[in-house]
């Protein structure tokens, strides 16, 4: 392949539309999930997030990247409201109704796109009763990133709901077998495919070939 180079000057000259698909498309695949929310009425919102994020696991703490609030975010505003929000994987049945929930809508995205909110005795916050994978949040930490203006928000995880089939003896999620997508710019989807499941490198030890961990 021939390269093409840019500068940050190049990038900053771009167009912004752009300018905005080729670094969403730069950083590579991403997570891809619908959160869940609702404000202090119980009005339900479903909006699309890209930015998520492991962070930790003891506690279990999984972070999400917000744009700057310089505009109403209903998802940002009822997650500091009420403390609650969902994580809900995006899979082939339901990623049309994902895209869709991220118009700024003045109406529940559930019943615009055609979801089903479900609630658990854990927290507020609606799931997507059609994800497989589902995992209820409660607001940890909140953080403004100077540079950009966008926030970062942490979520220790209060309840995860998982498809036992997918679940593997060490503890491994098998994300793909539940069907999970990932998204690369601002509206391409994608399904994946894994190559295999390697074991722990060992330190000063040569690279050994055909060492897959066993599903």
């Amino acid at each position: 392949m021939t390269d093409t180079r840019f500068s940050t000057s190049d990038i900053l000259q771009m167009d912004k539309p752009y300018r905005a698909n080729f670094i969403t498309s730069l950083s590579g695949f991403k997570s891809l999930c619908l959160v869940g929310s609702s404000d202090a009425k119980g009005n339900s919102n479903l909006s699309l997030y890209t930015q998520v994020f492991h962070v930790g696991a003891n506690p279990p703490l999984i972070g999400m990247l917000v744009r700057p609030d310089n505009v109403v975010r209903d998802t940002l505003n009822n997650i500091i409201k009420t403390g609650f929000y969902t994580l809900n994987h995006v899979h082939p049945k339901i990623y049309e109704a994902a895209h869709h929930s991220s118009a700024h809508h003045t109406q529940s995205e559930f019943s615009l796109c055609g979801l089903t909110p479900e609630y658990s005795e854990k927290h507020t916050a609606p799931y997507v009763k059609e994800a497989n994978i589902k995992i209820g949040l409660k607001l940890a930490q909140r953080t403004y990133i100077k540079l950009n203006g966008t926030i970062l928000v942490i979520g220790e995880i209060v309840e995860a709901l998982v498809p036992e089939s997918c679940l593997q003896p060490d503890g491994y999620l098998d994300i793909e077998k539940a069907e999970s997508l990932t998204a690369s710019g601002l509206d391409s989807y994608h399904t994946t495919h894994r190559l295999s499941r390697l074991p722990t490198p060992v330190v000063d030890t040569a690279l050994a070939q055909g060492t897959e961990v066993a599903l």
